[in-house]
């Protein structure tokens, strides 16, 4: 075989003159006609997108907005609720403590009146023992005056002065000694 570019062959890779004239007359045919007809349904697709991508970045830095205000309102609503929750343990426990003094000054005020009362029932118990003991020791000391006398005391007035000063001798001594 012979080489190609003995024969001339690179010469049929090379079109004709007036074939790349009617080539490059039809291409800026071709290129008017794409220029004016479809490039400019290209470029206002192309624009309808941008503005559909854009109005999309602008709806989404709205939400966006719209979702941090709302987030800091939720943090506003929450910091102020742990306010109102801390302040309502606040109050429970000043309300606890009143009430706990409260109690305490009742259940003091109550167990004051209940040693009053025991007070003066001890008291009243130790009249009533004193009355006793007075009159048994009185119808003891009138039988032992009386036979130590050798004579009864009937007299009711002479039984009690004999006992009044009976008791008087006795507290006396007592305090004496």
């Amino acid at each position: 075989m012979e080489p190609l570019a003995a024969n001339g062959g690179i010469k049929l890779f090379i079109p004709e003159t007036y074939d790349i004239v009617w080539s490059l007359i039809i291409l800026v045919i071709l290129g008017c006609f794409f220029y004016k007809f479809f490039l400019p349904k290209f470029q206002s697709i192309f624009d309808e997108r941008s503005a559909k991508i854009e109005g999309g970045i602008k709806k989404a830095k709205e939400a966006q907005e719209s979702a941090d205000q709302a987030k800091k309102k939720y943090e506003d609503q929450l910091s102020q609720a742990r306010v109102d929750a801390s302040k309502i343990r606040d109050d429970a426990r000043s309300e606890a403590s009143r009430i706990i003094s409260d109690a305490r000054t009742r259940a003091e005020g109550e167990a004051a009146q209940i040693t009053a009362t025991a007070q003066r029932s001890i008291e009243s118990q130790q009249q009533q023992a004193m009355v006793s003991l007075k009159g048994d020791v009185g119808s003891l000391a009138a039988a032992l005056a009386g036979k130590i006398l050798g004579a009864k005391l009937e007299d009711e007035d002479t039984q009690s002065k004999v006992l009044d000063q009976l008791i008087d001798d006795m507290a006396e001594k007592t305090h004496e000694g």
